[in-house]
């Protein structure tokens, strides 16, 4: 196929304009174009005053291609061939390795060794996404959390409940095929060329039920409610796991364990911790929630109301004079702040969006960079004690109801409780309870936020607009750990595959899932094959 690139496409014109002005950039009548295909759809929003989409494509083009490429010449047009990801197959009866964990990572881990006829036994402490669904909609109605089965732990993982952003800054190649299989798997089929693509929780909670349900068609199986509770070790080596269930503990053989558990997964952190598993506290952020309304960034983008535009985004960053940095991190357009526990008597925010982006504001994290040495105390896990240590500061500061803690942008400038919203009305339930977020922040932190957000509104229009609202904390950006592994993805316990974010190896759905493909195919590599 011949691949055009830098093709200009207007905010209310159709994808069918593509194929007229591929030809013209080819110097062939468009009836020659035989097939088109959109490889990358980027909005081009530099100057307000003329808005528009850059498209790439790739075509099949009637007649010799070296002659169409020679005549047609220049650097937007050069051949281009879709690299297929092959996966080996493993010889039947072969030994049955286990993902703990089916969120991004382990659910791809799991997919590419079903492929390979492996066989995977997944093991996951939460339960099935309708499960799932029903348990985090009553917890935001005001009901009870449930530890095991929440936003963070359950089929799907933390990325269920986002905007679902497939966007990421690795060039790897199993992007593409990430990309395809959440499509084959019932995602929009704009993911596959928007350069910004995203899901939506609406539609990825019946994506993650169609990634099991092939993965059990396989041979593969995947088991709720399961949750990794110790391992046994022989001459450093792993040859079984403790796994704890309603039913009680069981005892598995296991050689090769991919654990992608996610990054808050803390007793299980504690537990690795006590068997001697490689670990080191590694940087993270933590900040708050950050709440406008939407036509605001829309106006702020696009110079006007959105119209025919999707819902607008941003990602800000700030670097200060003493070498502290701030950004924004997982922007949610038309989405929810999102109440994002695990733990009793801790409270957590995240944001959330439909498909559609259809709210009425829109929210993203903004956070502060914070270094080992920045932690309050000392030790492996300290990073992660101390997000625990802030979640239930916040937790008794909103009453003890898991309601969050807000402030508008003007008030935490001024060191001046809030009382209630001005035109943003926060989106978090069950509810916030207004006053003074320097109560329930590290100074670390909000004194970096004082200082960044007023820089960021210099950056983005209305960023700092007074009445702007503050849902704090966010505090599981990414994991406060690292397991260590090396080349071949294992961790000096042979045997064990460190994977995703709760390694420290991954941030958002699509690294994860292309570090679960990556341990997946290191199992595979001592498994024998056909």
């Amino acid at each position: 196929m011949i691949r055009v690139r830098n093709i200009r496409l207007g905010p209310d014109e159709n994808e069918k304009e593509l194929r007229r002005r591929a030809a013209k950039k080819l110097r062939v009548p468009e009836e020659k174009i035989r097939a088109l295909r959109i490889l990358k759809k980027s909005l081009d929003a530099r100057k307000k005053s003329d808005l528009h989409y850059v498209c790439t494509v790739a075509v099949t083009v009637e007649g010799r291609e070296e002659e169409l490429l020679a005549r047609a010449k220049g650097p937007d047009v050069d051949r281009w061939e879709e690299r297929e990801y092959r996966i080996p197959r493993v010889r039947s009866g072969a030994r049955r390795p286990v993902v703990v964990g089916f969120g991004p990572a382990g659910m791809f881990a799991a997919l590419v060794l079903a492929k390979a006829g492996a066989r995977p036994l997944v093991l996951e402490r939460g339960q099935d996404a309708p499960t799932r669904l029903a348990a985090v909609e009553a917890f935001r109605a005001g009901g009870p959390l449930d530890p095991e089965n929440n936003v963070q732990f359950g089929e799907g993982g933390a990325g269920t409940f986002s905007d679902g952003k497939l966007n990421t800054g690795t060039h790897d190649p199993r992007m593409a095929w990430v990309l395809g299989q959440f499509h084959a798997h019932g995602a929009q089929a704009e993911i596959l060329y928007d350069a910004k693509p995203h899901i939506g929780t609406d539609v990825l909670v019946e994506v993650v039920q169609s990634f099991r349900r092939e993965i059990h068609a396989l041979g593969g199986e995947v088991r709720f409610g399961a949750k990794l509770t110790g391992l046994r070790l022989e001459d450093g080596a792993l040859a079984g796991i403790e796994v704890t269930t309603r039913a009680g503990v069981e005892t598995l053989p296991c050689r090769e364990l991919i654990l992608a558990v996610g990054h808050s997964a803390r007793d299980t952190f504690e537990m690795l911790l006590a068997a001697g598993v490689p670990m080191e506290p590694k940087p993270f952020s933590m900040g708050v929630r950050i709440e406008h309304r939407q036509s605001a960034i829309d106006l702020a983008q696009y110079g006007r109301a959105r119209g025919e535009l999707p819902p607008a985004d941003y990602a800000l960053n700030v670097h200060l004079p003493d070498g502290s940095s701030a950004y924004t991190f997982c922007m949610c357009p038309g989405g929810e702040v999102f109440a994002a526990a695990s733990e009793e008597g801790g409270v957590v925010t995240n944001g959330m969006s439909y498909a559609a982006r259809g709210g009425e504001n829109a929210n993203a994290a903004l956070l502060v960079t914070l270094r080992p040495e920045d932690f309050p105390g000392t030790g492996t896990l300290a990073g992660m004690y101390w997000q625990r240590e802030i979640e239930r500061r916040a937790f008794r500061y909103g009453g003890g109801d898991y309601r969050a803690p807000a402030q508008t942008v003007g008030d935490f400038l001024r060191r001046v409780p809030s009382e209630g919203p001005g035109s943003v009305q926060p989106s978090y339930r069950p509810g916030v309870r207004w006053g003074e977020l320097h109560e329930v922040l590290p100074e670390r932190i909000a004194a970096v936020l004082e200082r960044a957000i007023p820089a960021l509104g210099k950056k983005l229009a209305g960023f700092d607009a007074p009445d702007a609202v503050l849902t704090a904390p966010e505090t599981r950006s990414s994991s406060p750990v690292r397991l260590p592994r090396g080349a071949d993805c294992a961790s000096a316990v042979k045997g064990l595959y460190p994977c995703g974010e709760g390694a420290g190896y991954a941030g958002g759905i699509t690294s994860a899932a292309v570090d679960g493909m990556r341990c997946a195919e290191a199992v595979l590599d001592k498994l024998p094959k056909e």
